[in-house]
């Protein structure tokens, strides 16, 4: 594709962000991960019929199942990105970098995310009712009974968490292994997003037809979701020794291996208490969220974003010196 594949690379990470930045979404019929949902959901009601409706019920059936679909669907995936990338092969380099930015852009989506959680907050200023009922669109908690602060921390949480899986992860995967490493980490994020629940959800048993999508997920995200924490911490001002040493310990306060992380972060920053009731608090001796915290997030996470932008681009730009040395 390029006598500098580096320098394609970050060509192409600049224009998908510029892009994303620009424009948005593209249209839903011609979106990739749209498209890997529907697989999604189509092969998870296949599972769902051979599943056992029992919670306790030890159902290795449905956990090998669920591994060979998740399998079947991410070597579509990779087939069809790998497939984008050959296509490109023998164009002049600038091309080729432009078309690979326009593939790469479906599998980022920060301008997305931060708009969901700016509309919640203005949703949140017009009553209590509309603030729940568009944080419904961002989370998958039931929000019927939550506050107006709980809802901030409920928006505050979805964007630390989201930074990982829809900004931070996929640049990591595509600076690693390409626009095929972007690409199957998006089809992973989106089976844990649809599959990866533990018992009943919305009626369907997930407990052990959805563990392997959930273990996936679980791995491909683990350093992507410590470098945001990191890249959040530094935002505006540096880590500090004294948050960097609680980091870890307020992140094991979640079940989750990862998601703790970003959102840990985020609130030692803000200096606030995230809450999730009967499941975790992280940093317990913040302060209430206030009308206020929801931007300053937002900015947070902007900057940490630019931080890991002139990360990539001063590492892309080296590796290409390196090589013409």
């Amino acid at each position: 594709m390029s006598e500098w594949p580096a320098l394609s690379a970050l060509v192409a990470l600049l224009l998908a962000l510029a892009v994303d930045t620009w424009w948005g979404e593209p249209p839903v019929r011609l979106h990739p991960v749209v498209w890997m949902g529907r697989a999604l959901g189509w092969a998870g009601q296949g599972l769902q019929r051979l599943a056992s409706q029992r919670v306790d019920n030890t159902d290795y059936t449905a956990c090998g199942l669920g591994a060979l679909a998740w399998c079947a669907l991410a070597l579509v995936v990779l087939g069809m990105s790998c497939a984008c990338v050959w296509m490109l092969q023998g164009l002049p380099w600038w091309c080729a970098s432009l078309l690979l930015g326009l593939l790469l852009k479906p599998m980022l989506a920060w301008n997305m995310l931060k708009s969901e959680v700016q509309a919640v907050e203005h949703a949140l200023g017009r009553s209590l009712a509309t603030g729940r009922e568009r944080l419904s669109w961002v989370v998958s908690r039931d929000v019927g009974q939550l506050s107006a602060t709980q809802v901030r921390e409920s928006a505050i949480e979805s964007l630390a968490e989201n930074l990982n899986d829809s900004v931070v992860a996929p640049i990591f995967w595509f600076v690693l292994l390409g626009l095929p490493g972007a690409a199957v980490y998006r089809f992973a994020n989106t089976a844990d997003a649809m599959w990866g629940y533990r018992g009943i959800y919305k009626g369907q048993n997930w407990e052990w037809a959805g563990k392997w999508a959930a273990w996936a997920d679980d791995l491909l995200s683990w350093v992507p979701a410590r470098i945001t924490a990191l890249l959040l911490l530094a935002a505006r001002g540096g880590p500090g020794l004294a948050l960097l040493a609680r980091l870890g310990t307020e992140a094991r306060h979640t079940p989750s291996p990862n998601s703790g992380w970003p959102m840990a972060a985020m609130a030692l920053k803000l200096n606030v208490a995230l809450c999730k009731p009967g499941v975790y608090t992280l940093n317990a001796p913040g302060r209430a969220v206030e009308s206020g915290d929801v931007s300053a997030a937002i900015g947070y996470a902007s900057r940490a974003l630019r931080y890991l932008v002139a990360i990539v681009a001063i590492a892309l730009i080296g590796t290409a010196v390196g090589a013409c040395a």
